[in-house]
Protein backbone atom coordinates (compact mmCIF):
# COMPACT_ATOMS: atom_id res chain seq x y z
CA UNK A 1 0.00 0.00 0.00
CA UNK A 2 1.61 3.09 -0.98
CA UNK A 3 1.59 6.26 0.80
CA UNK A 4 -1.40 8.37 -0.62
CA UNK A 5 -3.11 5.51 -0.22
CA UNK A 6 -2.67 5.13 3.77
CA UNK A 7 -3.34 8.85 4.20
CA UNK A 8 -7.06 7.93 2.53
CA UNK A 9 -7.61 5.12 4.79
CA UNK A 10 -6.67 6.89 7.94
CA UNK A 11 -8.48 9.88 6.54
CA UNK A 12 -11.80 7.65 6.48
CA UNK A 13 -11.31 6.39 9.41
CA UNK A 14 -10.93 9.65 11.13
CA UNK A 15 -14.34 10.85 9.31
CA UNK A 16 -16.10 7.47 10.42
CA UNK A 17 -15.00 8.08 14.02
CA UNK A 18 -15.80 11.84 14.29
CA UNK A 19 -19.29 10.92 12.77
CA UNK A 20 -20.03 8.36 15.55
CA UNK A 21 -19.18 10.77 18.00
CA UNK A 22 -21.98 13.11 16.26
CA UNK A 23 -24.46 10.86 16.61
CA UNK A 24 -23.22 9.84 19.98
CA UNK A 25 -23.87 13.35 20.70
CA UNK A 26 -26.98 14.34 19.11
CA UNK A 27 -28.44 11.29 20.41
CA UNK A 28 -27.69 11.60 23.60
CA UNK A 29 -28.78 15.45 23.17
CA UNK A 30 -32.23 14.41 21.96
CA UNK A 31 -33.16 12.18 25.19
CA UNK A 32 -31.80 14.68 27.56
CA UNK A 33 -34.91 16.37 26.29
CA UNK A 34 -35.10 19.98 28.22
CA UNK A 35 -31.60 21.01 29.73
CA UNK A 36 -31.89 22.62 33.12
CA UNK A 37 -29.82 25.44 34.25
CA UNK A 38 -28.48 23.41 37.10
CA UNK A 39 -27.00 20.69 34.15
CA UNK A 40 -26.03 23.28 32.59
CA UNK A 41 -23.89 24.84 35.00
CA UNK A 42 -22.46 21.86 36.08
CA UNK A 43 -21.07 21.25 32.88
CA UNK A 44 -19.44 24.93 33.26
CA UNK A 45 -18.22 24.17 36.20
CA UNK A 46 -16.64 21.17 35.45
CA UNK A 47 -14.55 22.81 32.15
CA UNK A 48 -13.56 25.71 34.21
CA UNK A 49 -11.91 23.72 37.27
CA UNK A 50 -9.90 21.46 34.67
CA UNK A 51 -8.36 24.33 32.61
CA UNK A 52 -7.72 26.06 36.43
CA UNK A 53 -6.33 22.49 37.54
CA UNK A 54 -3.84 21.96 33.96
CA UNK A 55 -3.13 25.74 33.86
CA UNK A 56 0.52 25.22 34.00
CA UNK A 57 0.66 22.18 31.29
CA UNK A 58 -1.47 25.07 29.11
CA UNK A 59 1.20 27.64 29.88
CA UNK A 60 4.36 25.21 29.28
CA UNK A 61 2.75 24.12 26.26
CA UNK A 62 2.24 27.23 24.29
CA UNK A 63 5.55 28.44 24.74
CA UNK A 64 6.77 25.31 23.58
CA UNK A 65 4.56 25.69 20.20
CA UNK A 66 5.40 29.46 19.98
CA UNK A 67 8.89 28.93 21.00
CA UNK A 68 8.92 31.54 22.98
CA UNK A 69 5.78 32.83 24.61
CA UNK A 70 5.79 34.59 28.20
CA UNK A 71 3.90 32.94 31.20
CA UNK A 72 2.27 36.10 32.04
CA UNK A 73 0.83 36.89 28.87
CA UNK A 74 -0.26 33.05 28.48
CA UNK A 75 -1.85 33.16 31.72
CA UNK A 76 -3.70 36.45 30.78
CA UNK A 77 -5.00 35.68 27.65
CA UNK A 78 -5.48 31.98 27.17
CA UNK A 79 -5.56 30.86 30.98
CA UNK A 80 -7.82 34.05 32.75
CA UNK A 81 -9.40 34.80 29.28
CA UNK A 82 -10.57 30.87 29.18
CA UNK A 83 -11.78 30.80 32.72
CA UNK A 84 -13.60 33.99 32.76
CA UNK A 85 -16.16 33.06 30.15
CA UNK A 86 -17.17 30.58 32.06
CA UNK A 87 -17.23 32.15 35.33
CA UNK A 88 -19.21 35.01 33.68
CA UNK A 89 -22.33 32.24 32.20
CA UNK A 90 -22.25 30.16 35.36
CA UNK A 91 -23.71 33.53 37.09
CA UNK A 92 -26.09 34.81 34.69
CA UNK A 93 -27.21 31.63 32.66
CA UNK A 94 -30.48 31.46 34.63
CA UNK A 95 -31.61 34.55 33.64
CA UNK A 96 -30.55 34.19 30.01
CA UNK A 97 -32.71 31.30 30.18
CA UNK A 98 -35.75 33.14 31.06
CA UNK A 99 -38.71 33.29 28.73
CA UNK A 100 -38.34 36.42 26.78
CA UNK A 101 -42.43 38.40 26.73
CA UNK A 102 -43.55 39.60 23.35
CA UNK A 103 -46.77 41.67 22.65
CA UNK A 104 -49.71 40.21 21.17
CA UNK A 105 -51.60 41.93 18.48
CA UNK A 106 -54.72 43.32 19.40
CA UNK A 107 -57.41 42.17 19.86
CA UNK A 108 -55.94 38.61 20.64
CA UNK A 109 -54.11 40.27 23.78
CA UNK A 110 -57.28 41.56 25.66
CA UNK A 111 -58.69 38.16 24.69
CA UNK A 112 -56.42 36.37 26.25
CA UNK A 113 -53.45 35.11 23.73
CA UNK A 114 -49.79 35.50 24.63
CA UNK A 115 -46.75 35.24 23.17
CA UNK A 116 -43.08 34.76 23.94
CA UNK A 117 -39.71 33.40 23.09
CA UNK A 118 -38.10 30.76 24.50
CA UNK A 119 -34.05 30.07 24.19
CA UNK A 120 -34.02 26.16 22.92
CA UNK A 121 -30.37 24.27 22.60
CA UNK A 122 -29.17 24.07 19.10
CA UNK A 123 -27.68 20.77 19.61
CA UNK A 124 -24.39 19.89 18.50
CA UNK A 125 -22.20 22.55 17.74
CA UNK A 126 -18.79 22.08 16.00
CA UNK A 127 -15.54 24.40 16.67
CA UNK A 128 -12.75 25.16 14.83
CA UNK A 129 -10.21 26.89 16.56
CA UNK A 130 -6.99 28.69 15.58
CA UNK A 131 -3.79 28.64 17.06
CA UNK A 132 -2.34 32.31 18.02
CA UNK A 133 -4.84 31.92 21.50
CA UNK A 134 -5.46 28.22 21.02
CA UNK A 135 -6.94 27.62 24.48
CA UNK A 136 -8.99 31.01 24.77
CA UNK A 137 -10.18 30.63 21.33
CA UNK A 138 -11.44 27.00 22.39
CA UNK A 139 -13.08 27.44 26.09
CA UNK A 140 -14.42 31.26 25.39
CA UNK A 141 -16.90 29.59 22.77
CA UNK A 142 -17.55 26.72 24.56
CA UNK A 143 -18.77 28.26 27.39
CA UNK A 144 -21.36 30.19 25.81
CA UNK A 145 -22.05 26.51 23.83
CA UNK A 146 -22.78 24.84 26.86
CA UNK A 147 -24.63 28.31 28.66
CA UNK A 148 -27.25 27.09 25.64
CA UNK A 149 -27.29 23.53 26.39
CA UNK A 150 -25.56 21.85 23.71
CA UNK A 151 -22.85 19.35 22.96
CA UNK A 152 -19.84 20.31 21.05
CA UNK A 153 -16.83 19.12 19.19
CA UNK A 154 -13.81 20.76 18.49
CA UNK A 155 -10.80 20.37 16.22
CA UNK A 156 -7.91 22.71 17.43
CA UNK A 157 -5.10 23.85 15.19
CA UNK A 158 -2.14 21.89 13.97
CA UNK A 159 0.25 24.21 14.26
CA UNK A 160 -0.19 24.37 18.38
CA UNK A 161 0.06 20.55 18.50
CA UNK A 162 1.69 20.63 22.13
CA UNK A 163 -1.66 23.11 23.88
CA UNK A 164 -3.65 20.42 21.39
CA UNK A 165 -2.71 17.41 23.21
CA UNK A 166 -3.06 19.69 26.84
CA UNK A 167 -6.93 20.24 25.95
CA UNK A 168 -7.42 17.36 25.11
CA UNK A 169 -6.59 15.94 28.86
CA UNK A 170 -8.52 19.34 29.68
CA UNK A 171 -11.49 17.84 27.28
CA UNK A 172 -11.50 14.53 29.00
CA UNK A 173 -10.57 15.14 32.59
CA UNK A 174 -13.96 17.84 32.36
CA UNK A 175 -16.48 16.25 30.11
CA UNK A 176 -17.99 12.66 29.04
CA UNK A 177 -17.11 12.52 24.68
CA UNK A 178 -21.02 12.63 24.85
CA UNK A 179 -21.02 16.44 25.67
CA UNK A 180 -17.71 17.62 24.63
CA UNK A 181 -15.09 15.86 22.29
CA UNK A 182 -11.91 16.97 20.69
CA UNK A 183 -10.03 16.01 17.68
CA UNK A 184 -6.70 16.99 17.31
CA UNK A 185 -4.94 16.70 13.28
CA UNK A 186 -3.68 17.72 10.63
CA UNK A 187 -5.96 19.82 7.16
CA UNK A 188 -7.70 16.47 6.19
CA UNK A 189 -9.20 16.11 10.25
CA UNK A 190 -10.54 19.93 9.28
CA UNK A 191 -11.93 18.91 5.86
CA UNK A 192 -13.44 15.64 7.64
CA UNK A 193 -14.44 18.28 10.13
CA UNK A 194 -16.15 20.86 8.36
CA UNK A 195 -17.50 18.52 6.28
CA UNK A 196 -20.29 17.11 9.36
CA UNK A 197 -23.70 17.66 9.70
CA UNK A 198 -23.14 20.05 12.63
CA UNK A 199 -26.49 21.96 14.01
CA UNK A 200 -23.97 25.46 14.11
CA UNK A 201 -20.20 25.40 13.49
CA UNK A 202 -17.88 28.16 14.34
CA UNK A 203 -14.62 28.73 12.68
CA UNK A 204 -11.96 31.02 14.01
CA UNK A 205 -9.27 31.67 11.14
CA UNK A 206 -8.51 32.77 8.33
CA UNK A 207 -10.52 34.77 5.63
CA UNK A 208 -9.47 32.39 2.91
CA UNK A 209 -9.73 29.14 4.64
CA UNK A 210 -13.16 30.77 6.22
CA UNK A 211 -14.44 30.34 2.08
CA UNK A 212 -13.76 26.60 1.78
CA UNK A 213 -15.20 26.42 5.74
CA UNK A 214 -18.24 28.13 4.47
CA UNK A 215 -19.21 26.46 1.13
CA UNK A 216 -18.32 22.89 3.38
CA UNK A 217 -21.04 24.17 5.26
CA UNK A 218 -23.51 24.82 2.76
CA UNK A 219 -23.77 21.38 2.07
CA UNK A 220 -25.50 20.51 4.70
CA UNK A 221 -27.11 23.84 5.39
CA UNK A 222 -25.08 24.52 8.46
CA UNK A 223 -25.41 27.94 10.10
CA UNK A 224 -21.91 29.26 10.99
CA UNK A 225 -20.20 32.26 12.57
CA UNK A 226 -17.09 32.92 11.69
CA UNK A 227 -14.36 34.75 13.32
CA UNK A 228 -12.03 36.14 10.74
CA UNK A 229 -9.76 39.20 10.80
CA UNK A 230 -8.66 42.53 8.18
CA UNK A 231 -7.10 45.27 8.01
CA UNK A 232 -8.10 47.14 11.31
CA UNK A 233 -6.91 51.02 10.95
CA UNK A 234 -6.09 53.24 14.22
CA UNK A 235 -6.84 56.36 13.20
CA UNK A 236 -4.46 59.20 14.80
CA UNK A 237 -6.56 62.44 15.81
CA UNK A 238 -4.80 65.88 15.90
CA UNK A 239 -6.54 65.80 19.57
CA UNK A 240 -4.88 62.93 20.14
CA UNK A 241 -2.03 62.34 23.21
CA UNK A 242 0.74 60.63 21.35
CA UNK A 243 2.63 59.26 23.79
CA UNK A 244 -0.56 57.98 25.44
CA UNK A 245 -1.59 56.64 21.81
CA UNK A 246 1.91 55.23 21.07
CA UNK A 247 2.24 52.94 24.51
CA UNK A 248 -1.34 52.06 23.88
CA UNK A 249 -1.34 51.29 19.96
CA UNK A 250 2.65 49.71 20.74
CA UNK A 251 1.13 47.00 23.59
CA UNK A 252 -1.55 45.99 20.84
CA UNK A 253 1.23 45.55 18.48
CA UNK A 254 4.05 43.90 20.37
CA UNK A 255 1.58 41.87 22.06
CA UNK A 256 1.68 38.03 20.93
CA UNK A 257 4.17 39.40 18.35
CA UNK A 258 1.34 41.05 16.70
CA UNK A 259 -0.45 37.81 16.29
CA UNK A 260 -3.73 38.78 17.13
CA UNK A 261 -7.08 39.06 14.78
CA UNK A 262 -7.94 41.83 16.53
CA UNK A 263 -3.77 43.86 16.63
CA UNK A 264 -3.51 47.23 14.76
CA UNK A 265 -2.60 46.49 11.31
CA UNK A 266 -1.98 50.29 10.22
CA UNK A 267 -1.52 53.66 11.50
CA UNK A 268 -3.11 56.87 10.28
CA UNK A 269 -1.79 60.21 11.33
CA UNK A 270 -1.32 64.09 10.59
CA UNK A 271 1.31 64.67 8.13
CA UNK A 272 3.38 66.96 10.63
CA UNK A 273 3.40 64.77 12.93
CA UNK A 274 4.93 62.04 11.98
CA UNK A 275 8.45 62.22 12.82
CA UNK A 276 6.65 62.92 16.74
CA UNK A 277 4.61 59.32 16.31
CA UNK A 278 7.86 57.52 15.12
CA UNK A 279 9.62 58.89 18.37
CA UNK A 280 6.95 57.51 20.51
CA UNK A 281 6.87 54.57 18.84
CA UNK A 282 10.37 53.83 19.62
CA UNK A 283 9.93 54.77 23.12
CA UNK A 284 7.11 52.51 23.96
CA UNK A 285 8.90 49.99 22.45
CA UNK A 286 12.17 49.96 24.38
CA UNK A 287 10.07 50.88 27.72
CA UNK A 288 8.44 47.39 27.39
CA UNK A 289 11.35 45.57 26.11
CA UNK A 290 14.77 46.97 26.57
CA UNK A 291 16.04 44.40 24.72
CA UNK A 292 14.36 41.72 22.38
CA UNK A 293 16.22 39.07 21.51
CA UNK A 294 17.16 37.18 25.07
CA UNK A 295 14.02 38.68 26.15
CA UNK A 296 11.40 35.65 27.52
CA UNK A 297 8.84 38.08 28.07
CA UNK A 298 8.53 39.16 23.52
CA UNK A 299 7.37 36.15 21.64
CA UNK A 300 8.06 34.71 19.05
CA UNK A 301 6.45 34.17 15.47
CA UNK A 302 4.86 31.00 15.83
CA UNK A 303 6.83 29.19 12.72
CA UNK A 304 9.58 29.85 10.14
CA UNK A 305 6.78 29.93 7.58
CA UNK A 306 4.91 32.88 9.00
CA UNK A 307 8.66 34.22 9.75
CA UNK A 308 9.14 34.13 6.33
CA UNK A 309 6.13 35.38 5.28
CA UNK A 310 6.67 39.09 7.54
CA UNK A 311 10.49 39.21 5.94
CA UNK A 312 8.92 39.20 2.80
CA UNK A 313 6.59 41.68 3.32
CA UNK A 314 9.39 43.83 4.23
CA UNK A 315 11.24 43.09 1.15
CA UNK A 316 8.35 43.74 -0.90
CA UNK A 317 7.82 47.40 0.67
CA UNK A 318 11.77 48.07 0.81
CA UNK A 319 11.90 47.07 -2.85
CA UNK A 320 8.94 49.15 -3.38
CA UNK A 321 10.17 52.70 -1.63
CA UNK A 322 8.94 52.28 1.80
CA UNK A 323 11.44 53.32 4.61
CA UNK A 324 12.09 50.48 6.73
CA UNK A 325 12.61 51.50 10.40
CA UNK A 326 13.37 48.78 12.76
CA UNK A 327 12.27 48.95 16.63
CA UNK A 328 15.77 47.51 18.08
CA UNK A 329 16.19 49.12 21.58
CA UNK A 330 19.50 46.50 21.71
CA UNK A 331 20.76 46.78 18.51
CA UNK A 332 20.55 42.79 19.31
CA UNK A 333 21.04 41.02 16.07
CA UNK A 334 18.25 38.98 14.82
CA UNK A 335 19.78 36.84 12.41
CA UNK A 336 22.09 34.66 15.31
CA UNK A 337 18.70 33.44 17.40
CA UNK A 338 17.94 29.59 17.25
CA UNK A 339 14.81 27.85 18.38
CA UNK A 340 12.73 31.36 17.70
CA UNK A 341 11.26 33.40 15.19
CA UNK A 342 11.65 36.87 16.89
CA UNK A 343 11.34 39.38 14.68
CA UNK A 344 11.63 43.15 15.93
CA UNK A 345 8.87 45.54 15.91
CA UNK A 346 9.13 47.17 12.60
CA UNK A 347 8.00 50.40 11.19
CA UNK A 348 6.83 50.64 7.67
CA UNK A 349 7.42 54.08 6.45
CA UNK A 350 5.61 55.95 3.37
CA UNK A 351 3.67 52.61 1.85
CA UNK A 352 2.03 52.16 -1.07
CA UNK A 353 -1.22 50.33 -2.63
CA UNK A 354 1.15 48.27 -4.29
CA UNK A 355 2.50 46.82 -1.66
CA UNK A 356 1.61 43.75 0.30
CA UNK A 357 1.48 45.07 3.17
CA UNK A 358 -1.28 46.99 2.48
CA UNK A 359 -2.99 44.39 0.77
CA UNK A 360 -2.68 41.39 2.69
CA UNK A 361 -3.18 40.95 6.91
CA UNK A 362 -0.06 41.64 8.45
CA UNK A 363 -0.37 39.40 11.73
CA UNK A 364 3.16 40.27 13.02
CA UNK A 365 5.05 42.98 14.27
CA UNK A 366 4.97 45.18 11.23
CA UNK A 367 2.89 48.55 11.12
CA UNK A 368 2.79 50.80 8.13
CA UNK A 369 2.53 54.71 8.85
CA UNK A 370 0.02 56.68 6.60
CA UNK A 371 -0.23 60.40 6.68
CA UNK A 372 -3.15 62.80 6.04
CA UNK A 373 -4.04 66.16 5.56
CA UNK A 374 -7.40 66.38 6.33
CA UNK A 375 -9.39 64.19 8.82
CA UNK A 376 -12.00 63.57 6.59
CA UNK A 377 -9.15 61.34 4.18
CA UNK A 378 -8.84 58.84 7.06
CA UNK A 379 -12.90 57.85 6.85
CA UNK A 380 -12.65 57.63 2.89
CA UNK A 381 -9.71 55.62 3.16
CA UNK A 382 -10.89 53.12 5.54
CA UNK A 383 -14.18 52.91 3.46
CA UNK A 384 -12.18 52.37 0.47
CA UNK A 385 -10.69 48.95 2.11
CA UNK A 386 -12.94 45.90 2.77
CA UNK A 387 -14.49 46.11 6.52
CA UNK A 388 -12.01 45.61 9.28
CA UNK A 389 -12.48 43.36 12.56
CA UNK A 390 -12.23 46.57 14.47
CA UNK A 391 -11.24 50.43 14.20
CA UNK A 392 -9.23 52.26 16.55
CA UNK A 393 -10.05 56.30 17.12
CA UNK A 394 -7.19 58.03 19.57
CA UNK A 395 -8.15 61.85 20.03
CA UNK A 396 -10.79 63.78 21.84
CA UNK A 397 -12.71 65.43 19.17
CA UNK A 398 -16.51 64.27 19.59
CA UNK A 399 -17.34 65.50 16.12
CA UNK A 400 -14.48 63.17 14.24
CA UNK A 401 -15.22 60.15 17.26
CA UNK A 402 -19.00 60.31 16.16
CA UNK A 403 -17.93 60.45 11.70
CA UNK A 404 -15.37 57.02 12.93
CA UNK A 405 -18.62 55.51 14.62
CA UNK A 406 -21.00 56.77 12.20
CA UNK A 407 -19.57 56.52 8.88
CA UNK A 408 -17.13 53.48 8.91
CA UNK A 409 -18.40 49.74 9.33
CA UNK A 410 -16.34 47.71 11.45
CA UNK A 411 -16.59 44.44 13.85
CA UNK A 412 -16.40 46.54 16.99
CA UNK A 413 -14.67 50.01 17.85
CA UNK A 414 -12.34 50.72 20.62
CA UNK A 415 -11.70 54.47 21.32
CA UNK A 416 -8.61 55.67 23.18
CA UNK A 417 -7.12 51.81 22.92
CA UNK A 418 -6.85 49.01 20.59
CA UNK A 419 -8.23 45.61 21.61
CA UNK A 420 -9.54 46.33 24.85
CA UNK A 421 -12.90 45.98 23.63
CA UNK A 422 -13.12 41.90 23.56
CA UNK A 423 -12.26 42.00 27.12
CA UNK A 424 -15.55 43.29 27.41
CA UNK A 425 -18.15 40.14 28.17
CA UNK A 426 -20.86 41.64 27.68
CA UNK A 427 -20.13 42.88 24.20
CA UNK A 428 -20.76 40.53 21.13
CA UNK A 429 -17.30 39.85 19.37
CA UNK A 430 -17.62 39.08 16.08
CA UNK A 431 -17.00 40.97 12.72
CA UNK A 432 -18.50 42.31 9.42
CA UNK A 433 -18.48 41.25 5.82
CA UNK A 434 -14.70 39.69 5.06
CA UNK A 435 -13.86 40.26 9.10
CA UNK A 436 -16.37 37.77 9.53
CA UNK A 437 -20.14 37.05 10.26
CA UNK A 438 -22.33 36.63 13.66
CA UNK A 439 -21.02 37.22 16.93
CA UNK A 440 -20.56 35.28 20.57
CA UNK A 441 -19.62 36.81 23.95
CA UNK A 442 -22.15 36.16 27.30
CA UNK A 443 -25.49 36.52 26.43
CA UNK A 444 -24.43 37.38 22.46
CA UNK A 445 -22.50 34.20 22.61
CA UNK A 446 -25.70 32.47 24.53
CA UNK A 447 -28.45 33.05 21.96
CA UNK A 448 -25.59 32.41 18.80
CA UNK A 449 -25.68 29.06 20.01
CA UNK A 450 -29.79 28.61 20.78
CA UNK A 451 -33.06 28.80 18.58
CA UNK A 452 -35.10 31.89 19.36
CA UNK A 453 -38.56 29.56 18.88
CA UNK A 454 -40.93 31.78 18.66
CA UNK A 455 -44.47 30.67 20.74
CA UNK A 456 -48.37 31.52 20.67
CA UNK A 457 -50.79 30.22 22.99
CA UNK A 458 -54.42 30.79 21.70
CA UNK A 459 -57.08 31.51 24.39
CA UNK A 460 -60.42 29.09 24.53
CA UNK A 461 -62.51 31.99 22.39
CA UNK A 462 -63.27 31.41 18.83
CA UNK A 463 -60.86 33.83 17.73
CA UNK A 464 -61.29 33.17 13.95
CA UNK A 465 -65.14 32.66 14.42
CA UNK A 466 -65.02 36.27 16.10
CA UNK A 467 -62.66 37.30 13.24
CA UNK A 468 -64.01 36.77 10.32
CA UNK A 469 -61.37 34.41 9.28
CA UNK A 470 -63.17 31.05 8.81
CA UNK A 471 -65.55 30.42 5.97
CA UNK A 472 -67.95 31.35 4.94
CA UNK A 473 -66.74 34.74 5.10
CA UNK A 474 -68.68 37.83 6.04
CA UNK A 475 -69.60 41.00 7.92
CA UNK A 476 -66.61 40.21 10.67
CA UNK A 477 -64.14 39.55 7.84
CA UNK A 478 -65.14 42.76 6.48
CA UNK A 479 -64.75 44.80 9.78
CA UNK A 480 -61.09 43.45 10.83
CA UNK A 481 -59.86 44.21 6.82
CA UNK A 482 -60.78 47.44 7.47
CA UNK A 483 -59.19 47.52 11.16
CA UNK A 484 -56.11 45.74 10.08
CA UNK A 485 -55.68 47.65 6.26
CA UNK A 486 -56.33 51.23 8.24
CA UNK A 487 -53.28 53.58 7.74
Amino acid sequence: MNAPQQAEIEKDSVAEAMTAVLQAQRADYTAEGHVSAEVRIDRMRRGMTSIHKHQGQLVEALSTDFGCRPRELSMITDVSASIMPFKSAIKHVKHWMKPDKRKTMFPLNVLGGRSWIEYQPLGVVGVISPWNFPANLTFAPIADILAAGNRAMVKPSEFTPAVSEVMADIVKDAWDEKEVAIFPGGPETGVAFSNLPFDHLLFTGATGIARHIMAAAAKNLVPVTLELGGKSPVILSRSADIKQAMSRVMLGKTMNAGQICLAPDYLMVPEESVDEVIAEIHSAVAEMYPKLLDNGQYTSMINERHFSRMQENLADAKAKGAEIIECNPAAEDFSLQQGTHKLPPTIVKNPTEDMRILDEEIFGPLLPIKTYKNFSETIDYVNSKPRPLAAYYFGYDKREERDVLDRTTSGGVCINDVIMHIMQEDLPFGGVGPAGTGAYHGEHGFKTFSHAKAIYRQPKFDIAGLAGMRPPYGKNTENSIKMQTKI
